[in-house]
């Protein structure tokens, strides 16, 4: 699986978890010179909070196109080290089910 924003690979591994239809990646499969930090934080009741990074590729921003929980409920321990990369818009990958979201 590859998440792939303008023609830029983001994220690759073939060891990733899909939890409600989105593509959670390894840590470590994450190119994380494209990652930027953001504001932007949200809570889900079974997964936990939420902390979010824009996505910078060549001086353009894809915001808060991606997201990981620092500290997930019990019941979701494989989303501590991983980023998601949700289905989404302007953005392509290696399966017809999977973008980043725009």
């Amino acid at each position: 699986m590859k998440a792939i924003w303008k023609d830029t690979v983001i994220a690759q591994s073939d060891e990733t978890v899909v939890v409600e239809g989105n593509h959670y990646f390894p840590a470590e499969s994450v190119s994380t010179e494209f990652l930027k930090d953001s504001d932007t934080i949200s809570g889900c009741p079974w997964k936990g909070t939420a902390n979010y990074y824009n996505i910078d590729v060549d001086g353009e921003t894809n915001p808060d196109a991606a997201w990981y929980y620092p500290d997930p409920k019990a019941r979701t321990p494989r989303a501590k080290s991983a980023v998601e990369l949700p289905s989404g818009k302007e953005c392509r990958s290696s399966s017809d089910d999977f973008r980043i979201y725009a």
